[in-house]
């Protein structure tokens, strides 16, 4: 019923037979220690709020994973990852907040979900979050905002991002609400049946690396923001269906480019693109089978015109890295910054 923390160097193994594993109904701080919890319902909660500063912490749930709840109280209900390393398997939701969930450091790994990560609002400035999801992957839904700024207040950051109006594609046509994904840093990959990166409101990526494996069915989409997504740095891979395609905004300083493909690219396969002069500026792996890619960084140039291969070689098995067109066959060129759904290699 009071705050609790969890620290030293030792081990701790709970098993949540009935309910859930370790609770408290204020806050939680996780602060070190190898820790194993097995429970029938959700595995670690927090109400006010719940805080990862280091360690190791593995969690199986038949309910949410990790998660702080307080919905009532102005200025609860926030999560906050700092670092340490967190495995989580759940039945439900991986990671959850009710206002704000950010990652600043450590590794979050979500290996089994319906959602991934779920908050209000949610911001990756550093640290590595990989996300498994039968649903979405990130999804920003749910309770108010006005609880948010607790966790910008712990981690010492400014969380949320730039509004506006509706970018190059639209996520959906649903009202733009108060909530935000925020992604400055960091790692975050995403393999999803879902909507892989979701935000009920707006969205901005600044910097770090966000890589999508969305969905093969063409309800969702590996992109569906609701209102503007605002590109202005780091590296942006998103593949899945081609039916729902969301991209950067008109508010977004990094150009990138679109590609539809005439049919679907096996998993395993390298998308690749070479400039005018033949340099190869981007190299991605897909992760499953891709009937679609939004592609941005700071290499692509806005008007100019890239050569779109598949095959070649590349030094990653998925995800965003480096490669050679050795091998590669010509599907045909795009422009930067056109973003338009029915768009691809050569204009198919």
């Amino acid at each position: 019923m009071a705050d609790l923390t969890v620290a030293g160097g030792g081990s701790l193994t709970v098993e949540g037979r009935y309910q859930d594993g370790i609770v408290s109904k204020d806050g939680l701080v996780l602060a070190a220690g190898n820790v194993t919890v097995d429970a029938a319902d959700d595995g670690i909660r927090g109400k006010d709020y719940t805080v990862l500063l280091d360690g190791a912490y593995n969690v199986t749930a038949g309910g949410d994973g990790v998660k702080s709840d307080n919905e009532t109280d102005e200025g609860r209900g926030w999560l906050l990852v700092g670092g340490g390393q967190l495995t989580v398997n759940a039945g439900d939701d991986g990671v959850k907040a009710f206002s704000q969930l950010t990652v600043a450091g450590g590794t979050v790994t979500v290996e089994k979900s319906e959602e991934g990560l779920e908050a209000a609002h949610i911001a990756v400035s550093g640290g590595t979050v990989t996300v498994t999801a039968n649903d979405d992957g990130v999804n920003a839904s749910g309770g108010s905002s006005a609880s948010g700024t607790q966790a910008d207040a712990q981690a010492g950051m400014q969380a949320g991002g730039p509004g506006g109006g509706m970018g190059g594609g639209m996520g959906g046509g649903e009202t733009v609400g108060d909530y935000s994904v925020d992604i400055s840093g960091g790692s975050l990959t995403i393999n999803s049946e879902g909507d892989g990166l979701d935000s009920n409101g707006n969205a901005s990526i600044s910097g770090g690396t966000v890589v999508v494996n969305g969905p093969g069915n063409d309800g969702n989409g590996a992109l569906d923001v609701n209102g503007e997504l605002a590109v202005t740095g780091g590296t942006v891979a998103a593949a899945g269906s081609a039916g729902m395609v969301v991209t950067p905004g008109t508010s977004s300083s990094q150009s990138g480019v679109q590609l539809t493909f005439g049919t679907t690219v096996p998993a395993g396969t390298a998308i690749q693109l070479a400039d005018s002069g033949g340099k190869l500026v981007a190299t991605f792996v897909t992760a499953k089978e891709t009937a679609s890619l939004v592609f941005s960084s700071s290499a692509i140039t806005a008007g100019d015109e890239y050569t779109v291969y598949t095959g070649g070689t590349a030094g990653v098995s998925s995800g965003v890295g480096e490669g050679t067109l050795d091998g590669g066959q010509q599907q045909g060129t795009v422009t930067a910054g056109e973003y338009t759904a029915a768009r691809g290699p050569g204009g198919r």
